[in-house]
């Protein structure tokens, strides 16, 4: 695994997420589902609905985290993803739009996440075609 970038990232990625969700059902009694505030997890909000998101995407970086190809498809998805949800996360923090409690750290971690995940999805394992895709 240590040869492959994508494998390594894929796989510590997908196991700190995994990990994540799950204690942050410690801290979530009580909160609503989908709450627009939830339990603190460190310094991060979450609520039930936010930890299974984690759970969701630690399980797809772990099983993607198989094969190199695998992995260079999930890092790369799953980073454009949280690029996305950094930006609009922005925009939601004060609004009852905000079904996954986010607050400013969630923000930063997602953005940040994203940069990694990304960069190592595009720029490392070039020789693979990742998972899904077809070489032209």
């Amino acid at each position: 695994m240590t040869s492959s970038p994508n494998r390594l990232i894929a796989a510590i990625f997908g196991a700190v997420y995994l990990l994540v969700g799950l204690a942050g059902f410690a801290v979530t009694s009580g909160a609503q589902f989908a709450g627009t505030e939830g339990g603190t997890l460190i310094v991060f909000e979450v609520n039930p609905l936010h930890n299974i998101v984690h759970l969701a995407i630690g399980a797809a970086l772990l099983l993607g985290s198989r094969t190199v190809a695998g992995a260079k498809g999930v890092n790369t998805t799953v980073g454009a993803v949280y690029l996305l949800v950094g930006v609009v996360g922005l925009f939601l923090l004060d609004s009852g739009a905000n079904i996954l409690a986010l607050n400013g750290a969630d923000n930063v971690l997602h953005l940040a996440s994203a940069v990694l995940l990304l960069g190592v999805g595009l720029t490392q394992d070039r020789g693979v075609t990742p998972a899904g895709t077809r070489a032209a």
